[in-house]
Order: structure tokens, then sequence, then C-alpha cells
């Protein structure tokens, strides 16, 4: 008995799902076989009208019993497969003319790539409005910045996600046109010089005509002009990172989110009913935003997957990649769309708890202040080293003593007492007053904001449908 894929079953949705089910997979070879069908039609093949109509009517007669008995017998996948059609339309033998099996194979896997593609893509440009909509809202909301996880200095709730956003912006942009230039190998034969098709219909104009004329039909633009038997495994690298880049700002939220959630400044979101700990009953674990993690540590491996793939073709191609593929290409979009979906929905629940962020603020303000103090020193005439190494001992010793010992820091009051600072004519009320304004040491952090939502509203106009994507529920 063989075992489902879980991140199939568990995470992905049936959009998904439906691209690269079995059956999926076996309508999309029925929709080349019939765009191939019309094209040879259209250039002088005799293949008579009421023929395509049969087999389109059997587009969805799928028999997976018949096809697994006719592969056993025959030992081949595809000619199992061409049987089980022609058995279904009922009618002459007319499809998989000048065809191989790569011909096949390679355009199909590119069909599920490119349609699969256009759905996360359309998820992802809906996360990028929701964490616009994010940034927007909380845009008044101010909490200590961190860097090396260390406060440093005053930021805003809004300006932390329009970092997120403006990453998820840019690499959307890459994606985009990564999707508007996908190529189809086309039909090409064995080795790529479509001697096949050529003998087919007696002309190469008619040969790069059919090849058009499929590729409309199927939704691709443009189309290789000399692959060989299979298209280059460097195209599945270039869409392997940009699936990896998608997720990567993504995580940069989730894990922000769980370390915020860890001062009990924000929250994910946490369903009535929902358990934390089978063994701590008081636990909210940020479990979706891990389970982000996850998925983006997954795409990255992936993506290192498919970089072993890339320029590893030999000659005109071989199939030593197809073991490779065969996992990480549909894994890779059932993990990019469960990647999706879970940061919708904490997009949708999470929450700030102002409180604690606020009291965080207070907490650190002296410290997260003292860039002010040093310019403001400077700008008194004390030299900005020497200003620097005071500043920098009391703040240290202030910091230890808050630890230590639980009370408020005494920072002003200490540099005040500095006999530089004294000369400076820095006193306390002047180290206080600068504390005053909160506002004042977020700098331009509300005009970044607004910056990025400016740009990524911009992106959004283009895609109005998908950008309104809301995610189905999740385990």
């Amino acid at each position: 008995m063989a075992n489902p894929n879980i991140l199939s079953a568990r995470y992905a949705t049936p959009e998904i799902n439906e691209i690269f089910s079995p059956q999926g997979k076996i309508v999309a070879e029925r929709d080349l076989w019939i765009a191939v069908m019309k094209a040879q039609r259209e250039l002088g093949v005799d293949i008579p009208a009421e023929v395509i109509e049969k087999y389109e009517a059997a587009r969805l007669n799928v028999n997976m019993g018949l096809i697994a008995s006719i592969e056993r017998k025959t030992k081949h996948d595809i000619k199992a497969r061409i049987e089980a059609f022609i058995q279904a339309a009922d009618t002459g033998e007319h499809i998989h003319k000048g065809m191989t099996s790569r011909d096949l194979t390679d355009n199909v896997e590119q069909m599920q790539i490119l349609r699969a593609s256009k759905i996360v893509f359309g998820k992802y440009v809906s996360v990028l409005r929701h964490f616009l909509d994010k940034a927007h809202q909380y845009r008044d909301i101010i909490l200590a910045g961190r860097t090396h996880h260390q406060p440093a200095q005053p930021t805003l709730l809004g300006r932390r996600i329009a970092m997120w956003a403006e990453e998820l912006y840019h690499h959307l942009e890459t994606y985009e046109a990564f999707i508007e230039s996908y190529p189809l190998r086309g039909v090409k034969g064995p080795v790529g010089t479509q001697l096949d098709m050529l003998a087919l219909l007696g002309s190469g104009d008619k040969v790069i005509r059919l090849e058009d004329m499929v590729a409309k039909q199927l939704g691709f633009g443009r189309v290789l002009e000399a692959p060989g038997q299979v298209y280059p495994r460097s195209m599945d690298y270039a869409l392997l990172v940009s699936l990896a880049a998608l997720g990567s700002a993504c995580e940069n939220f989730a894990k922000g989110m769980r370390l915020m959630s860890g001062f009990e400044l924000v929250t994910e979101g946490f369903g009535e009913g929902q358990v934390g700990s089978s063994a701590m009953p008081h636990k909210m674990n940020t479990r979706n935003c891990e389970r982000i993690c996850g998925f983006a540590e997954l795409l990255k491996m992936y993506a290192d997957g498919a970089s072993r793939l890339a320029g590893d073709q030999w000659e005109e191609g071989d199939v030593s990649c197809s073991v490779v593929r065969r996992a990480i290409i549909p894994d890779a979009f059932y993990v990019s769309d469960g990647l999706c979906e879970t940061t919708l929905t904490v997009l949708n629940e999470m929450g700030p708890y102002p409180v604690m962020l606020e009291a965080e603020v207070d907490r650190y303000l002296p410290f997260l202040a003292t860039t002010e103090i040093l310019n403001a020193a400077v700008v008194a005439g004390m030299g900005r080293e020497a200003a620097h190494e005071i500043i920098r001992q009391h703040a240290i010793s202030e910091a230890l003593r808050m630890r230590r010992e639980g009370k408020p820091p005494r920072l002003a009051e200490k540099l005040a007492q500095a006999p530089v600072f004294k000369k400076a004519g820095i006193t306390e009320e002047k180290i206080e007053s600068l504390l005053q304004d909160k506002k004042h040491f977020v700098g331009n952090a509300q005009r970044q904001i607004a910056a990025v939502v400016k740009k990524g509203r911009e992106l959004i106009g283009k895609y109005e449908a998908q950008s309104k994507y809301e995610p189905q529920g999740i385990l």
C-alpha cells in the first residue's frame, strides 16, 4: 500500500492538488494532444473534425485501472496512456503523431508549472496586500527596534511589517517576470531537431506555426528555439529560487512574530479550544508562524536540489534528473501553497498588545535614545568619541543595574553628573526633555511605510482579483 504525500494531504489546497494529481496530469497530457491535433489538422494533416470532438468529449474520462493494466503489459507509461485515451474516445488513432515521449512529459510538466505558478503568484499578491494593510493599520504603534536581538532604537510596528512587505514585493516582481517569460519546450522530437514533425507536416514553416499554435492554446507566450530532448533544468532552478525567495520574506515575518510573541507584544491568534501544549495548559504557542518557518526551510532545500540539476544534462538530454524533479517540483508547490495559506491566516488573526508594547518602549527608552543624546553632546561642543565613551560606560552600568535590581535606569541623572556634560551645559532636564516625544525617535518611519504601501499598491492594482483572495481553513 502506497503512503500519501503528507505535504499534499495536509497543507495544499484542492486547486494545487488537482494540477499535480495523477488524474490531473493525465488530463493535462490530453490537453496537449488535443492542442497538437487541432494544429495539425489546420496545417493539413488528415484528422477529421469529428475525431477531435470525440477526443475532447473523452478528455475527463480517465480510467486509472485500465492505464495501470496496459502499463503492466507494455512496461511503458506513455504507451499505456495513449492506448487508454484512444479507447476512451472510441475513434481513430490520431493522437501523438510526430511526437516522442519527452514531447509529452516535458511540455506537460511545464504546463503544470505555469498553471501552479499563476495560482501561487496570485496568493502571494494577496499576502502582499495583507502586509500593506497591516503596515498602514499599525503605522502609529511604537515599539523597541532591535538589532542582534538587542534593543537599538524605537521604530513602528507598521514599519517593521513594511520591511517584510517590501522584501516580498521585490521577489514578486521577479516571479512575475519569470511567469511572463516562461517558454514552452515545444514539439521537438527525440533530440530537438523536429525531424518527425517535419516529416509529418512536410514544411519547416508549418512546424514552427504548429508550435506557436500549440503554445498559444496552452497559455504560453513563447517557445524555446533549440532545446534538446529536455528543456534546460536551469529553468527549474530559477523557479525554485523564486519560490524560496518569496518564502523567505514570509519566514522573516514569521520569525519576527515568534520573537515578539515571546515578549508578549503581539499574538498570531489563538482560537477557542486550541491547545498549546499537552503538558503546560497555559501555553499559547505560535504554531502557525513556526509552520511558516518550516515551509520556508523546505523551499530552500528544494532550491538546493534544483541547483544540482542545473547544467547536469548530457549532450541532447537524459533523464537522470527525473527522480529529483518528481519530488521537488510538486512538493515545492504544495509547500508554497501551504505557506501562503498559513501566512494569510496569521495576518488575518494577528494582533498587537499596545500596553505591553508601550511598557517595553518605556523600559528601554533611555537606552534607545543614546544616539540622540550623543548628537546633542556633539552639538554642545563635546568631542564625539569622548561623549560616546561616557554614554557607553553609564548606559552599560545602568542596564546591568536595571537587570540585577529590577529598578528603572537613572541614565539621564548619571550623564548630567559627568563633568564634561556639566561643562557642556547638558543637564538632566535637557536629557529628559529629549525623551518626552517618543514619535520623534522613529525618524522617517511613517514616510517609509507610505512609500512601501504606494509601490505595493501599484503592483496589486494589476492583479485586483488575486489580491482579494482569502485563505481556506488550515489544520
